[in-house]
């Protein structure tokens, strides 16, 4: 067979053959991805998919599902391509191309036996309506281990690296509210005192001015919808937003008002390289309300601390700080202004010395 000859199945064309496999006992393995760049890691994983059934049909996502959900430099190689180069794997039998972000209507197409996917999710932190779509099919879902150190986004990250050296420091902003912090980050970088670019700006809110100004800035601005709890982010959500950081490639993520606590995978993929900025000198005054609970413990001063995220609320390593005095006629949100004129300045300060010992 040529390469011109090559077609990926069509889903009506899944769907009968699972139905072919169902009447003669058979069980068909489904999963699905990008597949951009393959490597030693996706053929592990995928003799691991094939051996929980008696066929494996991939499903590929399409160039513009994959250019929504990794940005507008991938994917590296076309849908088709990626098609062929799958399906001339010993593990795979088939192989259909999907235009959505999310394979929820070919699970409800193709009904399979068994769904697969990679051991950077859980159960937990598959994607919501994809798992309610696996448990009307009555799908066994099987999550498979990681091959350590085979990634796309590694790879693409070793080729990334120009031969004069490290690129500028790559960032992931966070926000959920104005994001006075990140217009701040974005002005350093404009006066050449911050030698950085944003590569993504993700916000837990879908109409705020944080994701607007990243928007009008030409940056790529990403609404993760948190889950139905309003004040916790949920699995898939923190799922999410580790895996636009990987692709975004970011050196370091910063928390510019971002109201949501983060968990893993996004703390274990970038330990040590999440920074936050809070409205006191702490460890004095952690949580929410810092203002409020300086003036009410009768505090002369207050200010801002830069520091390292750990799983503990704003317990990470103090990175910087700096004191704001506290006026006789304060109320908390006067002196919460004037804190963020503070944290505006030392915040890009902290940024340009940061190197990975910081």
């Amino acid at each position: 067979m040529s390469a011109a000859d090559f077609q990926p199945l069509s889903v009506a064309e899944a769907a009968l053959w699972r139905d072919e496999l169902d009447a003669r006992g058979h069980r068909l393995v489904f999963t699905n991805g990008c597949f951009d760049l393959l490597h030693a890691g996706h053929v592990r994983y995928l003799n691991q998919a094939r051996a929980l059934g008696d066929a494996l049909l991939v499903a590929v996502n399409s160039d513009a599902s994959v250019r929504a959900l990794k940005g507008p430099s991938r994917p590296v190689n076309p849908e088709h391509d990626r098609a062929e180069v799958l399906a001339a794997l010993r593990a795979v039998d088939g192989v259909v191309i999907f235009g959505e972000e999310r394979a929820t209507r070919l699970i409800e197409a193709i009904r399979p036996h068994v769904y697969a996917k990679g051991g950077d999710y859980t159960i937990d932190s598959l994607n919501p309506e994809e798992r309610a779509a696996l448990a009307e099919a009555g799908s066994a879902i099987r999550i498979l281990p990681l091959v350590p150190g085979r990634s796309t986004t590694a790879t693409l990250q070793r080729a990334a690296i120009p031969e004069g050296g490290p690129r500028r420091l790559r960032l992931g902003v966070l926000g959920s509210g104005q994001g006075s912090n990140f217009r701040a980050i974005l002005d350093a970088i404009a006066a050449g005192s911050l030698d950085a670019e944003v590569a993504l700006a993700i916000s837990d809110q879908a109409d705020c001015a944080f994701l607007e100004t990243a928007r009008v800035a030409g940056i790529e601005a990403r609404h993760v919808d948190p889950g139905p709890q309003a004040r916790r982010l949920g699995d898939a959500a923190q799922k999410e937003i580790a895996e636009h950081l990987r692709r975004a490639r970011v050196d370091l993520v910063v928390l510019a008002g971002f109201m949501k606590i983060l968990r893993d995978p996004v703390l274990n993929t970038f330990d040590g390289r999440i920074i936050n900025v809070h409205p006191s000198l702490l460890p004095k005054f952690k949580g929410v309300n810092a203002p409020r609970q300086a003036l009410e413990a009768g505090e002369r001063e207050s200010g801002c601390t830069v520091h390292l995220v750990a799983a503990e609320i704003d317990a990470g390593r103090i990175l910087g700080q700096a004191r704001v005095p506290i006026l006789p006629d304060d109320t908390p949100d006067s002196l919460h202004e004037r804190i963020k004129r503070a944290e505006h300045e030392l915040l890009p300060t902290i940024l340009a010395s940061w190197s990975p010992e910081t």
